[in-house]
């Protein structure tokens, strides 16, 4: 690992593997993916604190399945372009359907965890076009996270306060999350599930986010969507964005949801599907926290398999 004083360059998130690595115009920015196999586009996005390859397991079986899959660094993350303007959620779903049609495909089977998650069900409403089905891990529907924000002061708003509180102050988080290991592993684990907590492998992959951190300028513009979210409540944009996602989804929606998932709650998640009117279908996962793709990649793989082929 780099050094604290030395900020690695967007190389170290170029992990080899049997996909390919290549940069895709779209939105106006150049998104860095990782792809492998041919058929259907099914296309992965990340959350935060992660990068694309947190879904290397399910590179690799849903291209062994038929697939076409693709892993995106969102804007401001990994080898992706990073602008300092940008970070609302409209604009980062904007990002990823026009990805699609970059990719040279019609639509997509879209696939996000946690922000990635968020995306999924943006691009659901404004796009439905271009969005064939979405799964979506440990997330909730943007207007039932911003109401559970604000009302559900026990549960979810005490749990999102590192994001409503820490994360908009200037500078100094962004300071501690570069330099910090301490602060990005106690995420890690308090919103990991105990058998991934535990594991080898968990020790390794954190330390190849907390690395990915340190690319200039990631931290800040990946706080920068957490500032949005809090500071567009009472704006005119965020007001905008409330009222373009407010129609149900007609799109398929599965969500699968760790029963132990501390930072989006699994009461709040459920609350889903009062904003998709289509097929819908919710997975409790036992024993699993923030991060399923990681703590159970099969059963994830499988359960995205299954719902892609309908």
């Amino acid at each position: 690992m780099a050094p604290l004083d030395a900020a690695p360059d967007d190389s170290v998130v170029l992990v080899e593997g049997p996909w390919t690595h290549r940069t895709v115009a779209a939105n106006g920015i150049a998104l860095h993916v990782a792809e492998l196999g041919a058929g259907p586009l099914v296309l992965l996005l990340h959350g935060f604190p992660q990068f694309w390859w947190a879904w290397r397991h399910q590179l690799v079986a849903l291209a062994d399945a038929g697939f076409r899959a693709v892993a995106v660094d969102l804007r401001g993350y990994g080898a992706s372009d990073k602008p300092p303007r940008g970070y609302d959620t409209g604009t980062l779903a904007a990002d990823i359907t026009q990805l699609i049609t970059a990719l040279g495909e019609r639509d997509a089977i879209v696939v996000g965890s946690d922000l990635g998650g968020m995306l999924a069900f943006t691009a659901a409403h404004r796009a439905p076009e271009s969005v064939r089905r979405i799964v979506v891990l440990a997330a909730a529907h943007p207007l039932r996270l911003r109401r559970a924000m604000v009302t559900d002061l026990r549960g979810q708003v005490r749990a999102s306060a590192l994001f409503t509180t820490a994360f908009q102050l200037p500078r100094r988080p962004e300071h501690r999350l570069r330099t910090d290991d301490a602060l990005v592993r106690g995420m890690f684990r308090r919103w990991s599930g105990p058998a991934w907590r535990n594991a080898a492998a968990f020790e390794p992959a954190v330390a190849r986010y907390t690395q990915a951190l340190r690319i200039h300028p990631v931290t800040h513009l990946a706080l920068e969507h957490f500032r949005w979210q809090v500071r567009s409540l009472p704006r005119g944009d965020g007001r905008r964005f409330v009222r373009s996602v407010r129609e149900p989804i007609t799109v398929p929606v599965l969500q699968l949801h760790g029963g132990q998932d501390t930072c989006v709650l699994p009461s709040t998640a459920r609350g889903s599907s009062a904003y998709v009117s289509g097929e819908y279908e919710w997975h409790m996962l036992p024993g699993i926290g923030h991060f399923p793709h990681e703590e159970v990649p099969d059963l994830v793989t499988a359960e995205i398999i299954r719902w892609a082929k309908g």
